[in-house]
This record gives C-alpha cells, structure tokens and sequence, in this order.
C-alpha cells in the first residue's frame, strides 16, 4: 500500500481506501458479518482511511466502522458525513442546530469523542455561499466535536468554491475513468491551497468493474435501479450520470487496453492515481474478495502516457458530450 498525506491534517493515507456506501444499504443485500470480514481485509492490506455517511443504512456503516476500531484497538481515519438526513434538504437546513445534532449522532454511532474528518454531504450549491456554516464548522472543532472538515461535492464550481475557506481541509468528487472534468481546474486549485481531494464513485457504480451487462438485473433496493434518472438524489450518482448502454459500450473499448495481469477494477483505480492532486480513491467492499481485488491495485506499475491518451479518447467518444459539461 502506498500512502499520501490528506490535506493540511499531517495524516498519511492509503492511497485506495474504503468506501463504506456500499455496507450500509442501497447496493442490495449485504450482511454485517462478511462487512466486517471485509473492512478487516482491508485494513490486513494496509488501508488506514475510511469514508462513510450518517445515512448510509441510517447509521449502519458508522456503527461497523466503530465496531472495527474497537476491534483492532489502533488508529484508523474515519471520515463521515452530515447533511442528508435533511427532509426536505434545503440550503435553510445547515443551521448550528441541525449540524450540531448530526455531529452528536455521528459521535455515538462510531463511539468516539470527536469526529476525525466531517464533510458537508454534497449540500445545495447555495450552501457554499453561506459563510456562517463554515462557521458553525470552525465552531465544531473549537469545541473538540470535530477534528477537521472538508465537503463532498456534486459539482467542480462547488468545490472550487469550497476551498476558498480556509479550514477545509478535503473536497471529495466523483472522478474517474467516465468523469474526466476536476482533474482541468479543481486539482491544480487543490493543490495550491493543500486541500485533499477524495475520488469518489471510482468505478462509476460498478460500470467500471466489466463485469455488468445489459442483461444485469439489479435489486429493488440498489440505486443503480431506482435512481437511473435521479429519481431519488442526483443522478450523477448512479454510473456517474452516464447512460447505461454508452458506458456498456465505453468499457467494451477499455477491456480491450487494460494492462496484462491487471483487472478491469485495479485498471481504472491505477488511472485515478496516476493524479498527484488525489490522495485517494475510496471503492466499496462488500466481501473480502473485493478488497482483495480493490486494494492491491497501488502497488500495481503507473500506466503508460500512450494509454493514459487512448482512455482520454475513449471518453472524448463516448462520454464527454453527454456528461463533461453537468458535474
């Protein structure tokens, strides 16, 4: 496992960390037990960083990560979320009273004193325009709640908006193979202020994997079925608002340059480390078979600058128009 240091915080992280979406809820079945099994094969291959959300299964993937810290009894990062638990989620809604109950309720489920990373989760674009929540922020930490705190993002204009605070520390955004558009302006940006920058969504809902097909059946409760058009949250969520036949088509073109002795999961999380702005990529793991497949990929030789242009223009023909211009 390779490490890089996550902002302004003085962490060293891997480099492929562990998404937890997944172990909460709205990706199908799941049970605790092999969640667990694989959280602990994640941290067994050097993953020290993990990302998760107050909602993700209402509180269900924080209370793994806090029990998998109980078990290991050493330092791991966990970084979580607030703001979604708004119904209806309006930029009104980031008030100190709210934040401050969500950042009580994050405190019990992973059982800790203070938060390690809190991320505003992917709020109104208004919201990044209101001062006083980075306040109410600065405010969090003062009082020992929260270590530090950093944004999730839908839009690059969010981030780059984001970071003009001075005490964010991380901006998490979907990139990867099929969203091309923060590596343009928003790395550079990061890297001048020292702002960490999370990939999310990085084998865009597992379109990126080459294991999905047009005959993939998905379960009632996984958004990759229930949220196509963004029926439920933003649609660049779900296979990072790529239509499913044009993405389908995409990783046909991918399959046939991914490297030998490569998968089509470790080929498309080696590519978003070839950015030194990333600090790390976060997959999901469900089973321990995906971490395994997941996490070896940072040890995995750089891509070569004559693939790094063929993936360019596989997403110059399949993607960009439909995509580059929205998020």
């Amino acid at each position: 496992m390779q490490y890089r240091e996550l902002g302004r915080t003085g962490w060293k992280v891997s480099v492929i960390s562990f998404g937890s979406w997944a172990i909460g809820g709205t990706w199908g079945p799941v049970e605790d037990d092999e969640s667990m099994a694989a959280l602990r094969r994640a941290v067994e291959l050097g993953v020290n960083f993990f990302d998760t959300a107050d909602v993700y299964g209402d509180g269900r993937s924080e209370r793994l990560l806090a029990q998998l810290r109980r078990d290991l009894g050493e330092p791991i990062y966990i970084a979580t979320k607030a703001g979604r638990r708004l119904d209806p989620h309006l930029a009104a809604g980031y008030n100190r009273e709210n934040l401050t109950a969500f950042v009580d309720r994050s405190l019990k489920n992973l059982d800790t004193e203070a938060l390690d990373l809190l991320q505003l989760h992917c709020p109104p674009t208004e919201v990044y325009y209101m001062p006083e929540v980075f306040g109410v922020l600065d405010d969090l930490v003062e009082a020992g709640k929260v270590r530090y705190y950093g944004v999730s993002v839908e839009k690059v204009e969010e981030a780059l908006k984001a970071i003009e605070y001075p005490h964010v520390q991380s901006v998490q955004i979907i990139f990867n193979m099929f969203r091309h558009r923060p590596s343009e302006l928003l790395f550079e940006q990061a890297q001048k202020r020292k702002v960490g920058i999370l990939a999310r969504v990085p084998l865009a809902s597992g379109m990126l994997t080459g294991k999905l097909t047009p005959d993939t059946a998905f379960a009632a409760d996984d958004h990759r079925k229930f949220n196509r058009q963004g029926e439920a949250f933003d649609r660049g969520e779900t296979f990072s608002g790529v239509d499913y036949d044009a993405g389908l088509r995409a990783v046909a073109e991918l399959k046939t340059m991914c490297p030998a002795g490569m998968s089509m999961v470790q080929f498309a999380l080696r590519w978003i480390l070839m950015f030194d702005a990333v600090t790390c990529a976060i997959p999901g793991a469900k089973r321990p078979s995906q971490a395994d497949e997941n996490f070896v990929a940072a040890d995995l030789p750089p891509l070569s600058d004559a693939a790094m242009a063929q993936i360019r223009a596989i997403y110059d023909r399949y993607i960009r128009e439909s995509v580059h211009h929205c998020w």
